[in-house]
């Protein structure tokens, strides 16, 4: 066996161990955040691979459950009051804020977190969240972008999907061309990346339940995005998904790039008929 050859064998090697043969079901629990109840299982949508669409929060420990159901003790929420905030203050050469455009949030950015990614005509492709600001940003408001996954940029996102919270997510795949970006989200997240050989299908879909590192598998929803996780703080989508694709020791895709985009676009559609959770806790 030539040296090349033993280093592939004990990269594989490793990624297999990564996982644990230890498996646990989720939790028979209801998630309730300050007493309003979450959808966290729902009907599979046509083509899921499972019968049943899970909540991670399912899958984490009693404490962190905990710390998602009541709003002073989610660490999140400074980031939502730092979102109120950002949502008022005014910016830019047209001397505008969010709330001069779109008003009271809990009312305008009700539906926002369910629907989005949505398709827009005129980018000729779906926005995010993050998108959408930052074009309001910069053709309304005359302001600058904010910085990929600066601490305003996840605050705003998260006030913003905060508005929404229990709402059922939703996209819908027939607007524009977002069928085709469905697609392309569906090929990214079965593609094996890096050094270790794996995809985003070899944790979510193989192995749920399953035990990698301390973490216990869940289906990797992103219905609470951003996301708080105990090891590192506040989480976007796309900072999230990087950080899984750079875990695999593969070259990191560009923050709100298409190909994450497209990755976004099929994994919240994995997520349909869950609850908006924004902003979640995780481990």
């Amino acid at each position: 066996m030539t040296h090349k050859i033993k280093i592939m064998a004990a990269m594989i090697a490793a990624s297999a161990g990564l996982i644990g043969g230890v498996c646990a079901d989720p939790v028979d629990e209801k998630l309730l955040i300050d007493g309003v109840e979450m959808i966290t299982k729902a009907k599979a949508p046509e083509g899921y691979p499972f019968p049943e669409v899970l909540s991670g929060w399912l899958f984490r420990e009693a404490e962190t459950r905990a710390l998602e159901m009541d709003s002073f003790q989610n660490p999140a929420m400074l980031a939502v009051e730092l979102g109120a905030e950002i949502w008022k203050r005014s910016e830019g050469a047209a001397g505008k804020s969010c709330e001069s455009c779109h008003g009271n949030a809990a009312d305008s950015m009700k539906a926002v977190g369910a629907s989005y990614p949505k398709w827009n005509e005129k980018a000729g492709k779906p926005q995010n969240v993050e998108l959408r600001v930052e074009d309001c940003r910069v053709n309304q408001m005359k302001a600058e972008p904010f910085k990929f996954d600066s601490a305003e940029q996840k605050a705003l996102t998260a006030y913003i999907k905060y508005q929404g919270l229990g709402a059922p997510v939703g996209i819908d795949l027939k607007a524009g061309d977002m069928q085709s970006w469905w697609e392309k989200g569906k090929t990214t997240y079965y593609t094996r990346f890096g050094q270790l050989n794996m995809s985003c299908a070899t944790c979510h879909e193989a192995n749920v339940g399953h035990m990698i590192r301390a973490d216990h598998l869940s289906q990797g929803q992103i219905n609470g995005f951003p996301a708080y996780r105990l090891k590192d703080g506040l989480n976007s989508v796309h900072g999230r998904f990087r950080g899984c694709i750079r875990d695999t020791r593969a070259e990191m895709p560009k923050g709100l790039s298409d190909e994450l985009l497209a990755l976004e676009v099929y994994v919240t559609w994995r997520g349909t008929g869950l609850s908006v959770e924004s902003p979640s806790v995780r481990h």
